[in-house]
C-alpha cells in the first residue's frame, strides 16, 4: 500500500479538477488540430514531468508510444490480431464486382471535403462558377427562344406528340447533338449550356424537354464518345448529331428496375457460316425513351461466350452494343403511357436478333465493360438533365405564381398578402435559388472534368423532390384553376409528371437510402473504401495504414464536433465576409459534427450498415443539404453579393441548416451504439435540441421572399432568368406577365379609388363595378379609367379557367372564354 501511495502519489499534488481539466483541454487541441502522433507522444512526456510523474510511469508511456509508432511492431502486435476478429465477424462489407464497379465510377471532388470533417472551405468558396459562351448564350437566345415559341404545351398534350416542322426544326439546329464533338458535326456544348438548355424548355413544355435530353443524356452518343471506336464514332455520331438517327437506351427490365445487375437480357456469342463472330440477342426492355421512333438502340445485356471465342471466359459481364431498330428479330411500334404525359416511353423485345460483335461498343475488347460504361455516364447524367428540368418548371413557378398572387383579390386585398399564401411563396421562391445555385456550382465542376457520381445523385434526388414540393405549392395557392386543364393551366401537367421524373434514372428511394450515403460512406471518406480493399485482399500493411489513420480521423473529428459545437463554429475561418460568413462557420460545424457521427455509425453497425437504410438516408440528408448550402453560398458570393437577392439567399441558408438540425435529431433519437446508445440518445441529442445548427427560416424571411416575387423589376427577372416567357397575352404566363403590367400602371387609380372609398364616396365593392362612378365624381380622370379598365379585364383573364362544351371536350379543344362587363375581351384576347 505504501508502495501504491507513492507511485500514485505525483497526481495527488495537484487538485484533481485540475489534473482532468487540464489533459481534456490539451488532448482537445491536439486533436483539433490533427497533430501526429509523435506530437502526442512529446506532449506526453511534458505532461509526466510537469506532473512530476515517477520512472515507471515514463517507461509505460514510452512503451506505448513505441508499439503505436514503430509500424512493423505495430502491425504483428495490434493490426494481425484485430483484422483476424474483424474477418470472422464479418464486421466491414463485402462488396460484389458489380457495387465496386459502381462504387469506383466517376471520382470524388467537393462531397469529399464536406465528408472530411475539415473541409477546406477556400475550395468550396473558389470551385468554377462559369458563364456561357458567346456562342452558347446566342443559341439559347435564338434557336431555343424560337423553338420554344413554336411548341405549346397543351397541343402537344392534345396531340400526343410534335408536328413534322417542330421535329424538323430540332434536327435543323441539331438539339440532338449539343454535347457531340465538333468535328463530328455537333455543337460540343459545355454542361452548363446542355443543362441551361433542357432548362428553358421545360419552362415551356415538359415532353419536349424530354425528348431533347434524353439523346443527350444517357445514350449511344454518350457511350460512343468515350468507349467507342474510330469507325463507330464516323458512322454514328455525325448522323446523331443531325437526327439522321435517332438513339434510345434499352436498360430496364420488368425485373431489373434500379437492380440493373439483375438483368436477364442475354446474348451469345457464335461464329457464323462466314467464319465471322456474332452475337445472338434475346431481350425484353421496357421504359424506353423514345424507342418506337429509334432507328439504333443502345442495348445492354449479358453477354455469354460459351466457347471462349473473345477470350474473356464464358461469361464476359454486361455488354453495351448497338443494335440498328431494324434488325430482323426487334419488336417495336409500342408505347407505354406514363401518367398521360405525350413522350415516346416504349417497351422493345428481341428475340434471336442476330449483330456482329463489331456492334459492341468500343469493340470486341470492350466486352464485359459495359456496367463500367454505364455507371460513368449515368452518374454525369444525373447532374444535367433531370435537375435542370425541374429547375425549369421551379422558375416558372416563381414567375407565375408571383404575378397569380399580385393579380388575384380575395376579401378586397390581393392573396399574395395573406401570411397563409405567403408561407408557400417563400418555400418556391427559395427552393428556386437554392437549386439554381446547385445547377450552376454541379455543372461547373461537370464542365472541369470532375465525375462526382455522388453529387450528381444528390442533385437528381434533391431537385426532382423540391420540384415536387414546388409544384404541391403552386396547385394548393391556385387552388381550382390549378386543377382544370387546359391552354390556360400552367401547372397541372407538371404535377401529373412529377413522380417521372422521382422514378427514372435511378428511383428516388434507393438514391436517398443506397447511394447518397451508401456509396459516400466507402467512396468520399478517406479511408474506408482502402479498409474493405484491405481486408478483403488480406494485405496487412495496407490495412494497418488505412486503419490507424482512421483512427487518428476519428478522434480529430470527435475534438472538432465538440470545439465547434460549443463555440457554434467560432474557429472556422470564412473565406469570405459579409451575410455569408456566419454561414461558411456553420457549414464547418456541420462536417465535424457529421463526419464524426458517420463514423460511429460505420464502427456500431459495420457491413450491417448496407442495409439500415432509415439510417442512412437521415446521413444522405446531412450531406445533401450540406452540399446545396455550399452552392448556395458560392452562388451569392460569385453574383457579387447582391442586397436585393438577400433575404432568398439567407432563405435558402436558413431552410438548408434547419433540414440538417432535423436529421441530426433523427439519428441521435435512432443510432445504436454498443454500450452507448444512452449517451447518443440521452445527454448529445438534448444538447443537440439545445443548441441547434438551424432552424426553419423566419415569417420575417419569408414575407421578403414572398413580396419580392410579386414586383416586377430587377431582382425577380434574375431570380427566373433563363426561361421562356410568351409575348402573347393570350398565352398563359404572358397572359400573367401582360395582367402584371397593366396593374402596376394602374396603381395610382387604385390608390384613388381606395381613398375615396375609405371616405364612403365610392361603394366598397370590386373596383371593376365604380369606375364610372369614380369618373362622374371625378376622382378619376377618362385616361386613368380606362387603365383601370383595362387592368381590371386582364385580372379578369388571369382568374378564368378553361372550359369545353362536350363536343370540344370530347376532341380536347378550349372554347374562347367568356368575360362579365367586359366590353374589351376581344381587345385582351388578340
Amino acid at each position: 500500500m505504501e508502495f501504491l501511495n507513492e507511485s500514485l502519489g505525483f497526481l495527488f499534488q495537484y487538485p484533481l479538477w485540475a489534473v482532468i481539466v487540464s489533459m481534456v483541454i490539451v488532448a482537445t487541441l491536439l486533436a483539433f488540430w490533427g497533430t501526429p502522433l509523435w506530437v502526442w507522444a512529446i506532449a506526453g512526456f511534458v505532461a509526466l514531468w510537469g506532473f512530476s510523474a515517477p520512472t515507471w510511469a515514463f517507461w509505460v508511456f514510452g512503451g506505448l508510444v513505441v508499439l503505436f509508432n514503430v509500424k512493423a511492431i505495430r502491425r504483428y502486435v495490434l493490426t494481425a490480431p484485430l483484422m483476424k476478429l474483424l474477418d470472422a465477424l464479418n464486421f466491414l462489407p463485402e462488396i460484389s464486382e458489380t457495387e465496386r464497379t459502381a462504387i469506383e465510377a466517376g471520382n470524388v471532388w467537393v462531397d469529399a471535403e464536406l465528408f472530411s470533417g475539415k473541409p477546406d472551405l477556400k475550395r468550396l468558396a473558389n470551385e468554377s462558377y462559369p458563364e456561357l459562351t458567346d456562342e452558347e448564350q446566342a443559341f439559347l437566345e435564338g434557336p431555343v427562344e424560337e423553338l420554344c415559341s413554336m411548341v405549346e404545351d397543351w397541343d402537344v398534350y392534345v396531340r400526343k406528340g410534335f408536328t413534322d416542322e417542330q421535329w424538323e426544326f430540332m434536327r435543323e439546329h441539331k438539339f440532338f447533338g449539343l454535347i457531340i464533338p465538333e468535328e463530328y458535326g455537333g455543337l460540343e456544348f459545355s454542361a452548363s449550356a446542355h443543362s441551361a438548355i433542357i432548362a428553358k424548355l421545360s419552362s415551356r413544355c415538359g415532353p419536349l424537354a424530354t425528348t431533347v435530353m434524353v439523346p443527350n443524356s444517357l445514350g449511344p452518343a454518350e457511350l460512343l464518345m468515350h468507349y467507342g471506336t474510330d469507325e463507330q464514332k464516323d458512322h454514328y455520331l455525325p448522323r446523331l448529331a443531325t437526327g439522321e438517327e435517332m438513339p434510345c437506351f434499352a436498360l430496364t427490365e420488368p425485373t431489373a428496375g434500379s437492380d440493373a445487375g439483375a438483368m436477364t437480357a442475354e446474348g451469345e456469342v457464335f461464329k457464323g457460316d462466314d467464319g465471322e463472330l456474332y452475337i445472338r440477342l434475346n431481350f425484353t426492355k421496357r421504359y424506353i425513351t423514345l424507342a418506337a421512333i429509334s432507328t439504333v438502340i443502345g442495348l445492354a445485356f449479358k453477354l455469354r461466350d460459351p466457347e471462349n471465342h473473345l477470350g474473356k471466359g464464358e461469361y464476359p459481364g454486361i455488354t453495351c452494343a448497338l443494335i440498328p431498330s431494324e434488325t430482323e428479330g426487334i419488336k417495336l411500334g409500342r408505347r407505354h403511357d406514363p401518367m398521360g404525359v405525350p413522350f415516346y416511353n416504349c417497351p422493345i423485345d428481341g428475340k434471336d436478333a442476330v449483330v456482329s460483335v463489331d456492334q459492341i461498343i468500343g469493340g470486341a475488347d470492350q466486352a464485359g465493360n459495359g456496367w463500367q460504361m454505364l455507371m460513368e455516364s449515368l452518374g454525369v447524367g444525373r447532374g444535367i438533365s433531370l435537375p435542370a428540368q425541374s429547375l425549369g418548371g421551379a422558375k416558372v413557378a416563381t414567375r407565375a405564381l408571383g404575378a397569380y398572387t399580385a393579380i388575384r383579390r380575395q376579401f378586397g386585398i390581393n392573396i399574395g398578402k395573406f401570411e397563409g399564401i405567403e408561407e408557400p411563396m417563400a418555400r418556391i421562391g427559395g427552393f428556386t435559388y437554392l437549386m439554381d445555385a446547385a445547377r450552376r456550382y454541379t455543372c461547373g465542376g461537370l464542365d472541369i472534368g470532375e465525375k462526382p457520381s455522388v453529387v450528381t445523385a444528390i442533385a437528381k434526388y434533391n431537385f426532382t423532390e423540391l420540384g415536387r414540393k414546388i409544384v404541391n405549392d403552386a396547385m394548393d395557392i391556385q387552388g381550382g384553376a390549378g386543377i382544370s386543364r387546359g391552354p390556360r393551366n400552367i401547372f397541372a401537367h407538371s404535377y401529373i409528371s412529377l413522380p417521372i421524373a422521382i422514378t427514372v434514372e435511378g428511383a428516388n428511394i434507393l438514391t436517398r437510402s443506397l447511394m447518397i450515403f451508401g456509396q459516400g460512406a466507402i467512396r468520399c471518406h478517406p479511408y474506408a473504401y482502402d479498409e474493405i480493399d484491405a481486408l478483403t485482399k488480406g494485405d496487412l500493411k495496407a490495412f494497418d495504414d488505412a486503419f490507424w489513420k482512421h483512427i487518428g480521423h476519428v478522434g480529430r473529428n470527435k475534438a472538432r464536433a465538440f470545439v465547434m459545437s460549443i463555440t457554434r463554429g467560432f474557429f472556422a475561418s470564412s473565406p469570405v465576409g459579409g451575410p455569408a460568413k456566419k454561414y461558411y462557420k456553420k457549414l464547418s460545424w456541420a462536417s465535424a459534427s457529421f463526419a464524426f457521427l458517420a463514423d460511429i455509425a460505420l464502427g456500431s453497425y459495420g457491413g450491417g450498415l448496407k442495409i439500415k437504410e432509415k439510417i442512412s438516408g437521415r446521413f444522405a440528408d446531412i450531406l445533401s443539404w450540406m452540399y446545396l448550402a455550399t452552392a448556395t453560398l458560392r452562388r451569392y458570393d460569385a453574383e457579387g453579393q447582391r442586397e436585393q437577392d438577400r433575404a432568398f439567399f439567407e432563405w435558402s441558408m436558413e431552410y438548408a441548416f434547419g433540414q440538417i438540425q432535423e436529421a441530426f435529431d433523427e439519428i441521435y433519437s435512432e443510432i445504436k451504439v454498443p454500450g452507448l446508445s444512452w449517451l447518443f440518445r440521452g445527454p448529445i441529442a438534448m444538447w443537440s435540441r439545445m443548441n441547434r445548427i438551424g432552424s426553419k427560416p423566419s415569417d420575417k424571411l419569408g414575407h421578403k421572399v414572398a413580396q419580392a416575387m410579386q414586383q416586377r423589376g430587377e431582382t425577380r427577372d434574375r431570380i427566373t432568368e433563363g426561361i421562356y416567357i410568351p409575348e402573347k397575352t393570350d398565352q398563359a404566363l404572358g397572359r400573367y406577365e401582360n395582367a402584371m403590367k397593366l396593374l402596376e400602371e394602374a396603381e395610382p387609380a387604385y390608390k384613388k379609388i381606395y381613398v375615396a372609398t375609405k371616405k364612403k364616396e365610392l361603394p366598397k365593392t370590386q373596383p371593376r363595378f365604380v369606375i364610372d362612378k369614380a369618373v362622374e365624381k371625378g376622382i378619376l380622370t377618362e385616361d386613368e379609367a380606362k387603365i383601370v379598365r383595362k387592368a381590371e379585364e386582364a385580372r379578369i383573364d388571369v382568374v378564368e379557367v378553361d372550359e369545353f362544351t362536350l363536343e370540344e371536350y370530347e376532341n380536347q379543344t378550349p372554347s374562347t372564354p367568356k368575360f362579365e362587363d367586359s366590353a374589351d375581351a376581344e381587345e385582351i384576347a388578340s
